[in-house]
């Protein structure tokens, strides 16, 4: 098996075909679609080709319809590939999708995706336990801010192979049932436990990552800490394997739930930025 540290035949063969896939940048993994709601089977084989190849795929739509409910687009969507088990998180509509935008009152304004701040590098869904972990993710843009607001994207399994190849000790760090550690929160209408898990960890045959750069409420166990250095230094060093984009209205992606970021922006008052995403417990059928 791939993941398994005491068969590196098996690694070499896999990591070889995912590094001989490896796009070159982000425009390698869009696709042009008419309206998410209702995809050609053309284009539901290329956005999947390309989660396949690289856990994420970038659709710009063309055609959308007008007057369209967005959110039933976005989980019309989900359903084509096989995303149904949404993550119905204490932030969420009642639909279980998840408005982002500024909010200057009430919950979400105690939250940094609810405000203008950058975002640093996390998968979504780090606090659930593995169990019911975020393996499905769709970001749907209506209205981009004025200004900034890109995101940086790296495939997990890119991070991986990196990582194994500098030391597959890190790998085994991070891989421990104890490696880290979110402290519980107990917040106006919401209470969560702590909760320990793994950062790399791997689930019916397919690696899953859960991860934040977060610095404050966050507890490494000491085997883990250096691990977690050097994921950072990995990140923030870039590279090929680092995709910057910033999504327009009708832009989207859809992805195995992959490393991002979101950087600063500024909103237009009259047009104020917009985007739903869409958490899942199901990773993308077929990939």
């Amino acid at each position: 098996m791939a993941f398994n540290l005491d068969d590196d035949d098996s690694y070499r063969r896999w990591r070889d075909q995912k590094l001989s896939a490896r796009p070159g940048d982000l425009t390698e993994l869009a696709v042009e679609v008419g309206d998410i709601a209702a995809l050609s089977p053309a284009e539901e084989d290329a956005l999947r080709r390309h989660v396949r190849r690289c856990n994420m795929a970038l659709y710009v739509e063309t055609s959308r319809q007008p007057n369209r409910d967005d959110k039933r687009a976005v989980a019309a969507l989900g359903g084509r590939f096989g995303l149904t088990a949404l993550d119905r998180n204490h932030l969420a509509d009642d639909d279980g999708i998840t408005p982002l935008a500024v909010a200057s009152d009430g919950a979400r304004a105690r939250y940094i995706p609810y405000t203008e701040r950058p975002i640093a590098w996390h998968t979504d869904g780090y606090y659930n336990p593995p169990a019911t972990g975020v393996r499905g993710l769709i970001l749907h843009c209506a209205r981009p801010a004025a200004q900034g607001g890109e995101n940086k994207l790296m495939d997990p399994e890119l991070l991986y192979i990196r990582l194994r190849d500098l030391d597959p000790d890190l790998i085994r760090a991070l891989s421990q049932p104890q490696a880290m550690t979110i402290p519980g929160n107990d917040d106006e209408g919401m209470t969560r436990p702590a909760m320990t898990g793994p950062v790399f960890f791997v689930r019916d045959g397919r690696l899953a990552m859960r991860y934040t750069a977060r610095t404050r409420s966050i507890e490494w166990h000491p085997e883990a800490a250096a691990a977690a250095q050097v994921i950072r230094r990995v990140l923030e060093d870039g590279g090929a394997d680092v995709f910057v984009g910033r999504l327009q209205a009708g832009w989207g992606l859809l992805c195995n739930n992959v490393l991002h970021t979101r950087e600063r922006f500024s909103d237009d008052p009259a047009r104020p930025r917009l985007l739903y995403r869409a958490r899942y417990h199901d990773r993308i059928q077929g990939t």
